[in-house]
């Protein structure tokens, strides 16, 4: 079921002679931009069926679902309308590369950008599917008090080499540290989003 804020007849096609608005699509764990395409009336509500990102394409003239030749589709989770009614964002799990040269992203940034949101949708899936031979596996078994305890150890860690001045080492434990935090807030069931929430209330 896709969350969204709005119902098809709230946008304004009107506002373009074809009736198409852009779609900035958005990866829902990560948050990086991952390419932006046009949709009309009927290419939304193929999306809205299938759950399946359906463009339409300006050089073909017709419907065309990302992925359908690849395989590499773009399941969408929330889609949302601008405050102008003319633009939707679109968070959505890619399948594979969105972009046709096989990268991540139609954008050239950084590739380790929300990198951290991807860790821990690792984590989580090895929660639940639990690998064979997999550390963090093992770690979900010994339990919260295991994984706390590393936790603790990997911030002294980083903290000594902080002191110490050794900034690449400090890097490599704080690395650690974030790891492990990631793993105590799945295995809590929270998220770094609920991190988040607590610091926009402590800003605000």
């Amino acid at each position: 079921m896709i969350k969204k804020d709005f119902e098809i007849g709230d946008i304004d096609f009107a506002k373009t002679s074809d009736g198409l608005i852009p779609a900035v699509i958005q990866d829902s764990a990560t948050l990086k931009v991952l390419m932006l395409g046009y949709v009309n009336r009927e290419s939304l509500e193929k999306t809205l069926e299938s759950g399946k990102m359906t463009f339409f394409s300006r050089s073909r003239r017709c419907l065309w679902t990302k992925g359908e030749t690849s395989g590499n589709f773009l399941h969408v989770r929330e889609m949302f309308l601008d405050c102008d009614h003319d633009t939707v964002l679109v968070m959505a799990e890619p399948a594979g590369p969105v972009c046709h040269k096989g990268t991540v992203s139609c954008f050239a940034t950084d590739e380790s950008q929300g990198f951290i949101r991807e860790l821990q949708e690792v984590i989580r899936r090895r929660k639940e599917e639990r690998p064979e031979g997999s550390y963090t596996v093992r770690l979900f078994d010994k339990g919260t008090n295991k994984i706390a305890q590393k936790v603790g150890e990997e911030a002294v860690e980083t903290v000594i080499e902080a002191v110490d001045g050794n900034d690449d080492a400090m890097i490599y434990e704080a690395s650690d540290l974030i790891y492990h935090l990631l793993v105590l807030l799945v295995h809590k069931g929270l998220s770094i989003s609920d991190l988040e929430k607590e610091l926009v209330r402590r800003h605000k």
